[in-house]
């Protein structure tokens, strides 16, 4: 294959990739967008494999045809509640290729002899000198250019590596979700950051010494362990976007070492694109990036017991199901308890019932609910829940004092009243689903326990709230069968 074939077909990538993002912006193209994606990364895997700048291609193939095969085995066995602990563990291998790329760019930059360009001649000795001296002076500047990519590509790799085990690991209950609480910890993550920008400054002075580039890795897999380690489960889902774009400008680190235009553009594309959806989450949260990383919350929390809440009061499927009879408008609130529970089949079979009735279901979704962006969009699609009754909060919110029935169904921290009326609260300020201005609130749980926030609410305890306790999919079958 021809380099302007290849550089054709990598921008047709390109453009598939741009596509695809803009595909992925709405429910009614989704599914279109991914398609965008498979097909970009089709054109671009076989333009690069049979480019003329690749070797190996059978041991490519062959490593492909193993990787695929482990994929498929991997993707077919994961449940949709494990999705963030899957996106999390991809990330650490987009992380561990940057690292694995940048060691083998490590001294690649090989200089050219000086060769006068054709039909040059030079009047002096003293200018084929000066031409060669400027010829030297650029190829010092290239190497330098190159060096730092190496060492920037390998930094950000590794951090994302360990970062994204660390994510994997809390969502996975495999680690504790509670922050650790190292002394002095933001000081030694600024003292991580300043050893490593020292130690570029010794490499780029001696760029054949590799002991700068092997202290560096091993301080920013710790210190890549150790930003994720900080942070509190409650901040997870911002993590795991965060750590998307990580692992986006790493891959356009990558494509820097290996020369790679394409790899470049859809390393940008990834690392901005999950730049921005950290934005929206952090704001969802009224959070900041910076403290989010610094950190952040519910790690002090202590949660308020039921004593001091008040008494809550429990109700029957049966109950539930007259009251969703006599109603005129439902909102059903979903969150990460759904997905553990698999309700969402038996959920959609009610909504389908109700509206048979007549009666106005529609579903409010936080853009914080389960643990990663979108996830309750996913399972309520899976479930063939029309796309026109999927409402995001700041569409619903306004919409709950003039509501019959609400259903909250595996949701807590998104729903509670605290982070409005409680200055003192843990997530005082988040935006939440106000689902407490409805005339009834059913809230599905198993146990009064806290959220993954570790913060107790006080929606339970409310005049206008019923606890019904159980798992969500045996309880929303009782409710349908009760129809």
């Amino acid at each position: 294959m021809s380099l302007g074939l290849v550089q054709a077909a990598y921008i047709v990538s390109a453009l598939l990739f741009i596509m695809s993002l803009a595909g992925l912006s709405k429910h009614e193209t989704a599914k279109a967008g991914c398609w965008y994606g498979i097909v970009g990364m089709t054109i671009a895997l076989v333009a690069t494999i049979f480019g003329p700048a690749t070797e190996g291609q059978f041991w490519i193939i062959i490593a492909m045809i193993i990787g695929a095969i482990l994929g498929i085995h991997r993707a077919l066995k994961v449940e949709m509640t494990e999705m963030p602990e899957l996106v999390a563990m991809l990330h650490s291998f987009v992380g561990l290729a940057a690292v694995l790329v940048g060691f083998n760019s490590f001294g690649l930059h090989i200089q050219p002899e000086f060769v006068a360009p054709e039909g040059m001649t030079f009047t002096s000795p003293e200018a084929l000198e000066t031409a060669k001296a400027t010829f030297l002076a650029e190829q010092e500047v290239l190497a330098n250019i190159h060096n730092v990519e190496v060492f920037l590509g390998i930094f950000i790799g590794a951090v994302t590596f360990t970062g994204s085990i660390v994510a994997f690991g809390k969502l996975r209950g495999i680690i504790n979700s509670k922050a650790l609480m190292l002394p002095h910890r933001h000081k030694l993550n600024l003292a991580a950051l300043v050893v490593s920008a020292l130690l570029m400054v010794a490499f780029l002075n001696s760029p054949e010494n590799i002991f700068p580039v092997l202290l560096m890795t091993a301080i920013a897999l710790a210190f890549g362990w150790h930003l994720v380690a900080s942070i509190g489960g409650a901040d997870m889902p911002v993590v795991v976007s965060m750590l998307n774009s990580y692992s986006g400008w790493a891959a356009a680190a990558a494509g820097f070492m290996l020369n790679n235009d394409l790899l470049i553009v859809t390393g940008a594309l990834v690392g901005s694109s999950g730049a921005i959806l950290s934005y929206i989450m952090c704001k969802a949260m009224n959070r900041s990036f910076i403290s989010v990383i610094a950190g952040g919350f519910g790690n002090d929390v202590v949660a308020s017991s039921d004593e001091e809440q008040g008494e809550h009061r429990e109700t029957t499927a049966e109950e539930v199901a007259e009251l969703l009879k006599n109603a005129s408008s439902v909102i059903i609130t979903p969150g990460y308890g759904m997905a553990v529970a698999q309700a969402q089949y038996p959920v959609a079979d009610i909504t389908a019932k109700l509206r048979e009735r007549g009666i106005n279901v529609r579903f409010g979704i936080h853009p914080v609910a389960g643990r990663l962006p979108g996830h309750m969009n996913v399972l309520l699609a899976e479930a063939k829940v029309p796309y026109d009754v999927v409402l995001e909060m700041d569409e619903i919110n306004e919409d709950f004092p003039d509501t019959d029935v609400v259903l909250v169904i595996g949701a807590n921290d998104t729903v509670n009243p605290a982070a409005l009326d409680d200055p003192n609260s843990p997530i005082a300020g988040m935006p939440v689903l106000e689902v407490w201005k409805a005339q009834n609130v059913i809230v599905f749980k198993r146990s009064m326990a806290v959220g993954y926030a570790g913060v107790q609410n006080p929606l339970f305890f409310k005049e206008n709230t019923q606890m019904l306790f159980g798992d969500a999919k045996e309880r929303v079958e009782d409710i349908l069968k009760a129809l």
